[in-house]
């Protein structure tokens, strides 16, 4: 990216300057701002970097220009510490720190950025010339000491083999050496002018341009203008014309739909988008008996007042709805006295339903097919018996969500032991729904030390433990129903990479799992803001963006688009979680896989994990490396639809997709919100 500089500025010229800027860094050292001036800056949607030097405070700051020689210098320290902080504290997404700077007022900075999620450069100026790449490496590793995020080298070049010296920085290998987006590294001067831009091709985050020639901070630095048609020419970044509305979250919808269906009286259920899961519930909800009725966004459900064997349903069929199908096997159970044949339809009917029939087996019910492992159409055979049980968790929640929802109905208390527990958001998103509808579950959360001194973390717990009263009944419910994250995460990532996106319709508080998106973006360097409180709209723009590690078990429906983030994220990306992929609506991992060998991307599976070789997008158009444009399959998968659709923003051609229909299990409306991002 191109990180203009803004010197000698008020906050309002500053803050005028910023709407043509992708990227700034602000000279605090010749910028003088309030404390509320420097809020109004630093809360800025552009990625900014803070930046004081010490020696340019000294020549312009006023207030020190009286003082005896020897106390000059500690006023300007003070002085810059204090506006680096004020300006961390207020969001700058980076603060540059000089290496001469004192030790004490490093330190003190460099604890305000990690508090703050800053990140901290430490930077090296040689105004007169270009030392020996020897002497260079050991200022890098210098800087790397002093707790360098960013290492930054800038020196004078007087000729081809100075530049030489600084671009060899980027092709060294070895321990000491900066890791891929870790180095900032080129020339100032004439000599070293296309050091500038070629430090991009390299790898560097992003590089200095100025507002315009007489702003330009250095030698041979280029205008913004001028540089944004050397490196971007025609490519045309996205912004969406209007704020993008996101569907409603089918895991909600479905999970309420169902419980609505199944109690006493009339639920209302506020927020309802259409897609061919919840329309599925719907039906099933319909052929329960319940009566459904929807007024433009409000559903309105008379329940059925279920009980232990309260219907006969010989039959009953579940769309294409792998959540809807496992939920329902251990409710069925409960409210059908005779066996519940399951019929289904598309992709649906080649997913294997690992781990059902061991589960129902520990309640003494039974669930048999054709096939094995189980597929729909298979036949379900109750009552569960209440008692304790304990069970597997490794193959996902939905089974798990389906005894949750069915064991109050027994006559007797029943406790439930999960081992090995993934996906646990969806577990909780149940709880949270079944409260609302009047049934009480208690539960408990155990692991070992890790877990413990972790407070509570959801990768670390090793066993769930559900303790289910019996005899109870479902009661009617009004709720609003949240905005759906999977769907968001699509949008977010196309702006953190192409440009930037405004999305409305979600909540920050959110027990879904796919919120983590939030974090695995700015992991990542991502620029998110949100507006107006936990349910504001939320704003995903471009900014330097590095490699991440994350664990996806719990959030598997994400693994499309964040395998296409990783392309566009510099280094080594590696995304854990594979195992869950294996029974979604593809072979999700190798549909994923095959996606990013056939667009040019380097990744590879080791053991559970997904490893993405990326590159930033300027280094990509710098380097003719832009994804590969062609004919693509999406496995009839929906989800890989979406993350196709937002690499076609990168690629080198049009990207056509062989199913797109496909979506509408999940968001219909996606081809419409996706053209609203031009």
């Amino acid at each position: 990216m191109i990180c203009t500089t803004i010197q000698n500025k008020t906050a309002e010229q500053i803050l005028e300057a910023l709407e043509k800027c992708e990227m700034a860094e602000i000279r605090l050292d010749s910028c003088v701002l309030s404390a509320r001036e420097t809020e109004d800056v630093f809360t800025s949607d552009v990625p900014l970097v803070a930046t004081a030097r010490i020696s340019e405070i000294m020549k312009n700051e006023p207030a020190i220009q009286d003082l005896p020689e020897a106390s000059r210098e500690a006023k300007a320290v003070q002085i810059a510490e204090k506006r680096l902080v004020r300006a961390i504290e207020a969001g700058a997404r980076y603060v540059d720190v000089e290496i001469e700077a004192p030790k004490q007022m490093s330190k003190r900075v460099r604890s305000a950025a990690h508090e703050n999620g800053t990140v901290f450069i430490r930077s090296y100026h040689d105004f007169e010339g270009t030392d020996s790449l020897e002497a260079l490496k050991a200022v890098v590793e210098k800087c790397k000491y002093h707790g360098a995020d960013i290492v930054k080298i800038v020196t004078s070049a007087s000729s081809e083999a100075d530049v030489e010296k600084v671009m060899a920085l980027y092709d060294w290998k070895g321990e000491e050496a900066p890791a891929a987006g870790e180095l900032i590294a080129f020339c100032m001067g004439d000599a070293g002018r296309q050091s500038r831009i070629e430090c991009l091709k390299k790898g560097a985050p992003y590089t200095y341009a100025a507002l315009s020639e007489e702003d330009a901070a250095a030698p041979g630095q280029w205008p913004t203008e001028e540089m944004c048609k050397a490196v971007y020419s025609d490519f045309h970044f996205i912004e969406s014309s209007e704020p993008l509305y996101m569907p409603v979250s089918k895991s909600f919808a479905q999970r309420a739909i169902i419980a609505a269906a199944l109690a006493e009286g009339t639920s209302h259920l506020k927020g309802y988008t259409h897609c061919g899961d919840n329309e599925a519930a719907l039906q099933v909800a319909r052929n329960l008996g319940a009566e459904v009725e929807l007024n433009g966004n409000e559903l309105t459900i008379t329940g059925i007042s279920a009980s232990l064997g309260s219907l006969d349903m010989p039959e009953l069929h579940v769309g294409e709805s792998g959540l809807l199908t496992r939920m329902l096997i251990p409710v069925m159970a409960q409210l059908s006295p005779a066996p519940v044949k399951f019929t289904g339809e598309k992709t649906l009917l080649n997913r294997p339903l690992t781990g059902a029939k061991e589960i129902m087996e520990a309640f003494e019910s039974t669930v048999t097919s054709d096939t094995d492992p189980v597929r729909v159409p298979l036949t379900v055979n109750g009552p569960l018996k209440a008692g304790r049980a304990e069970i597997s968790g490794k193959h996902g929640s939905q089974l798990i969500s389906g005894l949750l929802m069915g064991l109050p109905f027994a006559e007797k208390n029943s406790s439930l032991i999960v081992r090995e527990p993934k996906s646990i958001p969806y577990m909780f998103i149940t709880l949270e729904v079944l409260k609302k509808f009047g049934i009480k579950i208690g539960n408990d959360m155990l692991g070992g030390p890790e877990f413990l001194a972790s407070g509570g973390d959801w990768s670390l717990c090793t066993e769930m433990v559900f303790k289910v009263k019996g005899g109870q009944k479902y009661k009617a419910a009004d709720i609003d129903l949240e905005g759906d994250w999977s769907a968001a995460a699509n949008f977010l990532v196309a702006g953190a990479i192409f440009g930037r996106a405004e999305i409305e319709g979600l909540d920050t508080t959110s027990l879904q799992a796919d919120l983590s998106i939030m974090d695995i973006l700015m992991d990542a360097g991502a620029s998110l803001s949100q507006m107006d409180g936990n349910k504001g709209s939320i704003t995903a723009q471009r900014a330097p963006l590095n490699a991440f590690q994350v664990d996806a078990s719990n959030c598997p429906d994400l693994f499309p688009i964040l395998a296409v983030l990783a392309a566009f994220c510099q280094g080594t990306s590696r995304i854990a979680g594979v195992g869950r992929l294996a029974n979604k609506e593809s072979d999700r991992a190798k549909a994923i896989l095959e996606m990013l060998t056939q667009m040019g991307v380097k990744a590879e599976i080791e053991g559970d994990e997904l490893v993405v070789e990326g590159s930033t997008l300027v280094q990509r158009l710098l380097n003719g490396n832009l994804l590969k444009g062609g004919e693509y399959t999406s496995h009839h998968d929906h989800r890989m639809v979406m993350a196709l659709k937002v690499a076609s923003f990168g690629a080198d051609g049009p990207i056509t997709v062989d199913d797109e229909e496909c979506v509408a299990k999940s968001f219909p409306q996606f081809p419409d919100t996706f053209s609203l991002m031009r």
